[in-house]
C-alpha cells in the first residue's frame, strides 16, 4: 500500500461525502479532506452544514477562544434549552479542534490544552447554571459577609492536568468548604442537601444522552468511598477520610486534582488540606511498589479483556509515561514544591530542572509521550469514540497512515514500536519489575533472617565476627517484636533483611552489623525508609559501606533517617560542595520555602546541615578529604547556616518592629563574631558554636515600623531569635548549640552589644583569658565596614604592651583550672585534648605567643588558627624551627586521632605509649615558653 494509494482512496471518499452534504457547490479541498478523515465530522456537518464556512475562516481557526455557553446576565434558561446549548457548543468547538488536528496539522500539546480549556468552560458554565437553578428554589449557603459559598468542582486525571483528548471522559469530585444551611429561598435546607442537588443537576447536564448527544461521560468513582460514598463531601469530612482511610492509589489520583471554574478563596484551603496526604515531607519510595502493583493490575486487565495494540495501557504506552512522572512527583514532591503540579509536561520539565531526570531522558519521554497522544487524538477524532486501540479496519488504517505521513500502515506500526520501546526502557528504570526475589539468589540469607541464625550464612561461620553478629541479630529480632511495623512494614523487612545480610556478609568487620541494624531499628516502624532501602540496592550498599567506615555516620543517619535519601546517588554523596558554594546553595534551597512558615524554615536549616555534614563525613571516612579540609568544610557550612539564620531572624523582627534607622536587609548593622573552633577554622562534627553578636547603630534610635522599639532592643531581640532558631530541638534535632558566654560580662551582659562598647570592654575590663579567646576570634558575618572595624579592634587589643610575668601567670592559672575540671588522664591513658602536652596546651602556647609578642610582631595577630600562628612565630624567630615542627606535628596528630575517635564513637583518650615523645616535646616547649 503506497502513499499514492492512501491519498487516492481518501480522495474518493472525500468527494462522495462532500457532494452528499453540499451538492454541486464548488469543492473545498480542506473541508472535503476533513469529511474523509472523520465520520464524526461528516455527521456534524450534515446536520450543521453552515459551520463549514466557519471552519474555512482562517482567523477563526487561529483563535483559541472559549466563550461562555450561557449569558448569565439574562434570565436563567430552562433545563431542556440549557442541555441543548451545552451539547451544541461541544459539537461546534470539538469540530474546530478536529479541523485543527486533521487538516491544519496543529501541535498536539496545543490541541489537548485547548480541549481542556473548552472543557473547563463547559463544566464551569454547567455548574453555574446548576447552582443558580437550585439557589432559585432553596437559597444558598452564605458566609458571614452574605456571599454565596460555592461548591468546589475538582477535575481529576487528564482534566485536572489540562491534558484531555478529543473523546476523553471526565473524572470529577465535588466538595464544599462550610456546612452552612441555606438562606434566601423558599425554605432553608442543609448544606449537604443543597450541594448534592447542585451536583446531581450538573452531572445530568453533562452526562445525559439526548438527541444532541452528551457533553461528557462523567465518572464519579474517584470520590471518597467510590460509588458507595456521598456525591458531595465537606472539606472537613474529606480531610478526615484521606487522613484515616486514604489509599495509595488515591494519592496518585489526587496528584492530578484541580479546582475548575471561577477562582475561589476556598481553593487554597483545599490545597492545604490535601497536600499532606499526597506529598510526604520525606523522600517517599513507598509509592514505587504501589505504582508497580497498579501497573501489574492494569496489565492483567489488558490481557483479560484482550486489549491488544492499546497505546495507553499496553507496554510502553501513555500510562507508563504517566507512572514515570507521577512516581517521581510523589517520591520527591514533598520536598521539591515545583513538582506539585497536576500537569505531566510541566512536572517533566521540573524534573529536568531539579536534575532528577537527565535532559536527554526528559526530551525522549516528552517526544514519545506527545507522539502517542497525537495518535490517541487521531483515533478518537475518527468517530468521537474513547479509544486507544490501534485500528483493525482498512479505512482507519488508511487515515492514520495519512495523518502520520507514513507510506503504509506497516510503517506506522514500526514507528510506534520504536516509541513504545523508548518509554518501556525508562519505565523499567524508574518503576521496574519487582526487585530481585531473594529465593532466586542464595537462599542462605533468607534462612539466616527467618531463623535468626547467622550460621546459615556459610561464609560467616569461620569469621572472627561470627559470635558478635549472632548476638546482634538475635537482639535486633527480639527488639523488632516490640515495634509497630504493620503488615506492610514486616513484608518489606522480610525482603530487605536478607539482601542486607547478603551484602554485609561480604564485609568482615565486627561492628558493621550492629551499626547497620542500629539504623534499621530506628526506621523499622517507618515503612517509607524501608521501601527506600529495598527499592534502591545502591542506597543499601552505601549505607553498609559508610557504617563500616564510621560509627558516627551510622549514629547520624539513625538519628536523622531523612538522610537515607542522600545515599541514592554516590556521585554526589562523596563530593562535598566547593567551600565557596555553601552560601549560594542554602539560598537556592530556601527559594521554595514560604517565608512565613517558621517551622519549615527551622527544619530546612537542620536538614541542610545534616545533609552536607553527611557528605563531608562520607568523603572524610573514605579518605577523600584530610582533617584540615574537613574542618574547612564544616566551618564554611556553619558560616552559610549562620548567614541564612540571620536573614530569617531579621525578616521575623522587621515584620514585627520595622528596620532600625538606616538599616536594610543588605546592611543590617549587625555582625556575628565566631570564637574558638569556629573562629579558628577547626570545627568538628559535634562542635558547638561560640558566638558574640554586635551592632553599630545608635541604641536609642527607633525602628521604622508600626510597633517601634529602640535599636538596642531590636538587636537584642534579633539575637534572642537567633538563639531560638539554633537551640530549639525540633524533629530534626538542634541546629547547633550556641554558646554566647564569651560576650562582654558573660551571661550577665547584653546579648547584642554595640561594637564600640565591645572595644571599650576589651580595653578596660576584659580578663586575660578573654584576650586569649580573642586570638581565635573572627567576624563570620557582617558588612565590610564592620569587619574592618572589628579587625582594627582585635589588632589593637592583641598588640597591647603587657606585663609578661603576669600574663604568663594568668595563662598558667587558667590552664591548670581547666585541667582540674576537664582532664581525663589516667595512669595508662592520655587525654588528647586536656592532658599534659595535649591539644589545649598547644592552643595556650599559641595564644600566649600572640599576647606576649603581638606588640613587637604585628603579623602574629593576623591569623586566628593555631597552625598559621605557629608558622608565623617561627618566621619571626619566637619559636625555633624544631619547636614549631614539634608543635605542628603534635597538634596535627592529636587532631587526626581525636577526629578518628569521634568518627568511630571512641573516647578522646588513647594509650600513653602512642604519643609519649610528642607529649614530652610539647611539655618542654610549654615550660620554656611560659617561664616554668
Amino acid at each position: 500500500m503506497s502513499e499514492l494509494f492512501v491519498q487516492a482512496a481518501l480522495n474518493t471518499l472525500a468527494q462522495e461525502r462532500y457532494q452528499m452534504i453540499y451538492g454541486d457547490a464548488p469543492m473545498e479541498p480542506k473541508l472535503a479532506r476533513l469529511l474523509a478523515l472523520s465520520d464524526f465530522a461528516e455527521r456534524t456537518l450534515a446536520r450543521f452544514p453552515e459551520w463549514g464556512a466557519w471552519l474555512l475562516d482562517e482567523s477563526q481557526m487561529q483563535m483559541r477562544d472559549c466563550p461562555d455557553v450561557f449569558d448569565f446576565s439574562a434570565p436563567l434558561v430552562e433545563e431542556k434549552q440549557a442541555w441543548q446549548q451545552l451539547r451544541h457548543y461541544r459539537l461546534k468547538y470539538w469540530l474546530k479542534v478536529m479541523w485543527l488536528d486533521l487538516v491544519a496539522g496543529n501541535e498536539i500539546d496545543d490541541s489537548i490544552r485547548y480541549v481542556s480549556q473548552l472543557s473547563d468552560t463547559l463544566i464551569s458554565n454547567a455548574y453555574q447554571w446548576a447552582y443558580l437553578s437550585v439557589e432559585a428554589q432553596s437559597g444558598s449557603p452564605k458566609d458571614g459577609a452574605g456571599n454565596s459559598i460555592p461548591m468546589t468542582v475538582l477535575g481529576m486525571g487528564k482534566l485536572g492536568g489540562k491534558e484531555l483528548n478529543f473523546s476523553s471522559d471526565i473524572d470529577l469530585i465535588f466538595a464544599y468548604p462550610r456546612s452552612v444551611d441555606t438562606s434566601g429561598g423558599r425554605r432553608s435546607i442543609e448544606a449537604q442537601v443543597f450541594y448534592t442537588r447542585v451536583a446531581q443537576k450538573l452531572i445530568s447536564a453533562l452526562n445525559q444522552v439526548t438527541i444532541d448527544g452528551q457533553v461528557f461521560r462523567v465518572d464519579m468513582r474517584l470520590r471518597p468511598f467510590g460509588d458507595s460514598g456521598p456525591l458531595v463531601m465537606s472539606y472537613a469530612a474529606m480531610e478526615d477520610y484521606y487522613q484515616d482511610q486514604g489509599r495509595e492509589w488515591e494519592r496518585y489520583a489526587m496528584l492530578k486534582a484541580r479546582p475548575i471554574g471561577e477562582p475561589s478563596p476556598y481553593w487554597q484551603e483545599f490545597y492545604d488540606l490535601i497536600r499532606p496526604f499526597v506529598y510526604r515531607r520525606y523522600i517517599d519510595f513507598s509509592v514505587i511498589d504501589s505504582l508497580r502493583k497498579m501497573k501489574n493490575m492494569i496489565a492483567q486487565e489488558v490481557r483479560r479483556k484482550g486489549l491488544t495494540n492499546n497505546i495507553k495501557l499496553g507496554a510502553g504506552g501513555i500510562r507508563e509515561v504517566e507512572f514515570i512522572v507521577q512516581a517521581l512527583q510523589l517520591i520527591r514532591g514533598g520536598r521539591e514544591t515545583p513538582l506539585q503540579t497536576p500537569s505531566l509536561l510541566q512536572a517533566l520539565e521540573e524534573l529536568e530542572v531539579l536534575d532528577i531526570v537527565p535532559v536527554e531522558v526528559k526530551n525522549r519521554l516528552h517526544e514519545s509521550y506527545l507522539v502517542l497522544r497525537k495518535v490517541e487524538q487521531y483515533l478518537q477524532a475518527f468517530d468521537d469514540k474513547q479509544t486507544q486501540t490501534l485500528p483493525d479496519n482498512n479505512l482507519d488504517c488508511l487515515r492514520l497512515s495519512y495523518l502520520l505521513q507514513c507510506n503504509d500502515y506497516v510503517e506506522v506500526e514500526q514507528m510506534l514500536k520504536v516509541v513504545t520501546q523508548h518509554i518501556r526502557a525508562e519505565f523499567s528504570q524508574v518503576i521496574g519489575e519487582p526487585p530481585e526475589e531473594e529465593l532466586d539468589e542464595d537462599d542462605s540469607a533468607v534462612y539466616a533472617w527467618q531463623t535468626g541464625e547467622i550460621a546459615q550464612l556459610g561464609q560467616c561461620r569461620a569469621a572472627p565476627c561470627f559470635e558478635t553478629w549472632q548476638t546482634d541479630l538475635v537482639e535486633f529480632k527480639q527488639g523488632l517484636s516490640k515495634k509497630q511495623a504493620g503488615t506492610r512494614g514486616r513484608d518489606i523487612l522480610d525482603k530487605l533483611m536478607p539482601a542486607l545480610l547478603r551484602e554485609l556478609s561480604k564485609q568482615n568487620m565486627e561492628p558493621a552489623l550492629a551499626r547497620v541494624l542500629g539504623v534499621i531499628n530506628k526506621v523499622a516502624s517507618r515503612t517509607a525508609y524501608l521501601e527506600l532501602l529495598y527499592e534502591n540496592h545502591g542506597a543499601l550498599t552505601q549505607l553498609i559501606k559508610l557504617c563500616c567506615h564510621s560509627a558516627w555516620i551510622a549514629e547520624h543517619i539513625a538519628k536523622y533517617p531523612i538522610l537515607l535519601d542522600e545515599l541514592i546517588d554516590p556521585q554526589t554523596l562523596y563530593k562535598p560542595l566547593p567551600l565557596t558554594a555553601y552560601k549560594n546553595e542554602i539560598q537556592q534551597a530556601f527559594l521554595r520555602i514560604d517565608e512565613q512558615d517558621v517551622e519549615l524554615q527551622m527544619e530546612a536549616l537542620r536538614q541542610f546541615k545534616q545533609t552536607h555534614q553527611l557528605k563531608v563525613a562520607a568523603a572524610d571516612a573514605t579518605g577523600v578529604l584530610d582533617i584540615m579540609k574537613v574542618s574547612d568544610h564544616l566551618t564554611a557550612l556553619a558560616e552559610a547556616i549562620i548567614a541564612k539564620a540571620v536573614d530569617i531572624a531579621w525578616g521575623h523582627m522587621v515584620a514585627r518592629f520595622g528596620e532600625p534607622e538606616g538599616a536594610t536587609i543588605a546592611e543590617k548593622g549587625f555582625a556575628v563574631i565566631a570564637y574558638g573552633k569556629a573562629g579558628g577554622y577547626e570545627l568538628g562534627y559535634n562542635s558547638d558554636l561560640d558566638l558574640v553578636f554586635v551592632h553599630n547603630r545608635d541604641g536609642e534610635s527607633q525602628t521604622q515600623g508600626d510597633k517601634p522599639i529602640s535599636s538596642r532592643q531590636f538587636y537584642m531581640k534579633l539575637a534572642q531569635r537567633l538563639m531560638h532558631l539554633f537551640n530549639t530541638k525540633t524533629l530534626s534535632g538542634m541546629l547547633y548549640e550556641l554558646d554566647t558566654r564569651l560576650r562582654p560580662e558573660g551571661n550577665s551582659g547584653l546579648l547584642a552589644i554595640n561594637l564600640e562598647s565591645f572595644y571599650q570592654y576589651q580595653l578596660e575590663q576584659a580578663w586575660t583569658w578573654e584576650h586569649q579567646a580573642l586570638v581565635r576570634a573572627r567576624m563570620v558575618l557582617g558588612e565590610s565596614k564592620m569587619a574592618a572595624r572589628f579587625e582594627e579592634i582585635r589588632h589593637a587589643i592583641l598588640m597591647q604592651q603587657r606585663d609578661v610575668p603576669k600574663l604568663a601567670e594568668d595563662v598558667r592559672n587558667m590552664r591548670e583550672k581547666m585541667r582540674a575540671h576537664l582532664n581525663r588522664d589516667s595512669d595508662s591513658l592520655f587525654d588528647l585534648k586536656q592532658g599534659v602536652g595535649g591539644m589545649t596546651d598547644i592552643e595556650f602556647i599559641s595564644q600566649f605567643i600572640v599576647l606576649r609578642y603581638g606588640n613587637q610582631y604585628p603579623e602574629l595577630c593576623i591569623y586566628p588558627d593555631n597552625i598559621r600562628i605557629l608558622e608565623v612565630a617561627k618566621q619571626v624567630s619566637v619559636l625555633s624551627e624544631g619547636e614549631c615542627k614539634s608543635l605542628v606535628d603534635a597538634y596535627c596528630f592529636y587532631r587526626d586521632t581525636y577526629h578518628y575517635q569521634c568518627l568511630n564513637s571512641g573516647a578522646r583518650c588513647i594509650s600513653l605509649t602512642e604519643c609519649e615523645s610528642m607529649r614530652n616535646a610539647v611539655s618542654d616547649i610549654w615550660h620554656s615558653t611560659l617561664g616554668i
